[in-house]
């Protein structure tokens, strides 16, 4: 279980969480959305440890920051910005299935899947890769792992629309055994892979619930 309890995070003067609270449970997928600057890549952030926060971020009882190594080993994430690794791919790769015990095959057969041309770019660099080329590799990354829980921050966002397809039919596989928390400005894209929505505004979660309460019958996010 995933539990954020009085979450907040200031940048400077700038508060971008404020006293967050919520929890989720196995086996839920959660659609996080909101406006730009509302605090959703943050959110992430706090979770996977990477910032410290007022109020308590635990996983299974483990705070991300003081259990790190055992968290990110449970975790796929795929960030909204590619991390600036310079790293060759089949490195990264190895890395990767290394870190969680997990069979780096699985991870190349999905980057394939994705349309990827994997064996060009095994000895480059990641950073020289394209916007594209990167975030396959790094959906492969993710759903390729031994992993219970995924993060994922607008993570269609360069994909052509095949492989945006084929991500999402490779992710509704996936949650069979894992967690979800994906934030998407395409929310009606996510309406069989996710049963609740979250949404943030200025810090503060404003609307919990199911996803049929979000959705319109044209697919469009409701107005509320």
């Amino acid at each position: 279980m995933i539990i954020f309890e009085k979450v907040s995070k200031q940048f400077k003067r700038q508060q971008v969480l404020d006293n967050v609270t919520f929890q989720v449970k196995p086996g839920e997928h959660i659609a996080l959305i909101g406006s730009n600057g509302a605090g959703k890549t943050t959110l992430m952030r706090c979770l996977l440890g990477e910032y410290r926060c007022e109020g308590a971020v635990t996983l299974d009882g483990l705070n991300p920051r003081t259990h790190r190594k055992t968290v990110l080993a449970r975790i796929g994430f795929v960030p909204q910005l590619p991390p600036p690794l310079k790293m060759p791919v089949n490195q990264l790769i190895q890395f990767a299935a290394g870190v969680c015990g997990s069979d780096s095959k699985r991870i190349i057969n999905i980057t394939q899947q994705l349309g990827l041309d994997i064996q060009s770019i095994l000895h480059r660099p990641f950073v020289k890769l394209s916007g594209g080329q990167k975030q396959k590799l790094l959906i492969a990354i993710a759903l390729g792992r031994d992993t219970d829980i995924l993060i994922m921050d607008e993570p269609a966002a360069n994909l052509d629309p095949e492989a945006r397809q084929i991500f999402l039919e490779l992710l509704k596989e996936k949650q069979e055994h894992a967690i979800t928390l994906i934030s998407s400005h395409r929310l009606n894209e996510l309406t069989t892979l996710v049963s609740r929505v979250l949404e943030l505004d200025m810090g503060k979660v404003v609307l919990d619930g199911c996803i049929t309460n979000h959705i319109g019958v044209n697919g469009e996010k409701n107005t509320l």
